[in-house]
This record gives structure tokens, C-alpha cells and sequence, in this order.
């Protein structure tokens, strides 16, 4: 079961590739400086631009709340582990134990699990190492 899959990977991609609103402005004055006086910009291409401009401002501020929602959603399935078993991929190998703390302080949620062969806990573990979740061993 991998959680972690579900985040905002591609949105860096897309904020990288948008023009933002400075930049429109500046091609927008630019344009407006060099246009020819006498064949100015027609009204329709002028409100078109604007239109479009707006529709990638909407288009920029819903991504922004996607990936606040997909945030949230992660944290609130983070929360039914808590008392459950889980199979962990760790680098030392998998390991079962049972979800004893979550941790909500970074960006994505991290939790704590109790191996079943003892031991120490094992701590800031991402929800994407999870292979797999049950009530009983």
C-alpha cells in the first residue's frame, strides 16, 4: 500500500514551465511600448490576452489547492495506522511491527512502529515504505 505515491510529485514541473503574473506584465508593457502608433493593439486581442491570462491564474491557484488536499488526505489516512500491523521496507530489510506514533511536523506525515521481534522502535518512517497493513499478526 503506497501512500506516499499519491503526492504533488509533478507539481514543481508545472510551477517551473508557468509564467507568473510579473511576467505577463512585462510582455504585456513591452508590447504595449513597441506597438506601432499607427496600428495599435485591437481591443478583442488585448481582452483575449487578459482572459487567458486569468484562466492560467485559476488553472495556477487550483493546482495550489490540489496539492494542499492531497496533503490533507495523506495526513488523514495516516491516522487509521495508528494500532495496526505493517510490513515496512527498511534498508536493513523488511520489518513488521505495529503503528505507534504518527508525526505531522513535516510537509508529509512520518510515523513510528514497534517491530514484533522487539527491539528498538523504529521512527520517521514515510508512509510510501509501507508494503502492506493488518489488524493481526
Amino acid at each position: 500500500m503506497s501512500i506516499g505515491a499519491v503526492s504533488g510529485a509533478g507539481s514543481a514541473d508545472l510551477q517551473a514551465n508557468n509564467l507568473g503574473l510579473q511576467d505577463f506584465m512585462k510582455i504585456l508593457l513591452t508590447q504595449l511600448t513597441y506597438q506601432d502608433p499607427l496600428k495599435p493593439m485591437d481591443n478583442q486581442a488585448f481582452m483575449a490576452q487578459m482572459a487567458q491570462f486569468t484562466a492560467l491564474q485559476q488553472a495556477q491557484d487550483t493546482n495550489s489547492k490540489m496539492d494542499t488536499l492531497i496533503s490533507t488526505q495523506s495526513a488523514l489516512q495516516s491516522v487509521g495506522l495508528i494500532g495496526k500491523i505493517v510490513d515496512v521496507a527498511t534498508s536493513s530489510g523488511q520489518v513488521t511491527g505495529t503503528v505507534n506514533a504518527l508525526n505531522f511536523s513535516t510537509a508529509l506525515p512520518t510515523f513510528s512502529i514497534t517491530p514484533a521481534s522487539g527491539g528498538l522502535p523504529l521512527t520517521n518512517l514515510s508512509l510510501s515504505q509501507i508494503n502492506a497493513v493488518r489488524t493481526t499478526l
